[in-house]
């Protein structure tokens, strides 16, 4: 009885390991009208104070998830990020690229991806930011993602911050 139950539990652990292996992300969506979504985290952002900011990838970019992990796993950084931003996930897949999105705020693309782009509360773009200048080794630089958060919120462009 003791190994029909070990068989049991081993087989349990197989197979709830390799479903999280083949379990693929689903932190963008393709199929998602990404102007409505950018128009109402706009809205939001605008009612809120806050700005908005997209993280522009795909559920295929490991840095891309990286990056959403990092900040969900650091409280301080998700504080930090919720505090100050209203968050879209703009997908770039093959499924869809969103090519007029990504046009009209000026190809962020071209720094590669996860590439983020901060809207004010009108929807104007005030900053892309290429991801790659927040990494470290196979992560992300808690110093260097804390003041990208902090020079692009709303409080930091706000002329009462800056009166010299």
């Amino acid at each position: 009885m003791k190994k029909l139950t070990l068989n049991i539990f081993l087989l349990f652990v197989i197979v709830v390991t390799n479903a999280q292996q083949t379990a693929k992300p689903t932190l963008y969506n393709p199929k998602d009208n990404a102007a409505v979504s950018i128009s109402n985290a706009v809205k939001k952002a605008k009612t809120e104070g806050k700005h908005v900011l997209l993280q522009i990838g795909g559920n295929w970019c490991v840095w891309c998830i990286r990056f959403d992990n990092y900040i969900k796993g650091d409280a301080q950084l998700d504080s930090m990020m919720k505090a100050n931003y209203v968050v879209y996930h703009l997908n770039w897949s093959p499924e869809n690229k969103n090519e007029d999105i990504l046009a009209k705020l000026e190809y962020p693309q071209r720094f590669g991806f996860p590439v983020f782009v901060v809207l004010d509360g009108d929807g104007k773009r005030i900053h892309t930011q290429d991801s790659g200048l927040l990494e470290q080794g196979e992560s992300y630089n808690k110093g260097y993602v804390r003041t990208f958060f902090d020079n692009w919120s709303k409080n930091a462009l706000s002329p009462e911050n800056n009166k010299q």
